[in-house]
């Protein structure tokens, strides 16, 4: 996974990243958001990469 990849090698003040998702949790999200998307014909489609990136953050600490 890339962004397991981008925080191995990223290092904050000499601190580094790791990342911690897990990618069967992410596939159910994006299940769920695209069912919702259907659902508001097309309008919840905004919130998906917002919802993406707080799934990134939420995944991400100092090692």
């Amino acid at each position: 996974m890339i962004k397991k990849w981008e925080t191995e090698h990223t290092y904050i003040e000499g601190k580094q990243l790791e990342f911690t998702g897990d990618p069967f949790e992410l596939f159910g999200k994006y299940i769920i958001w695209w069912v919702l998307t259907i659902i508001t014909i097309g309008i919840y489609s905004l919130f998906i990469p917002v919802r993406l990136k707080q799934w990134e953050v939420e995944h991400t600490q100092f090692a």
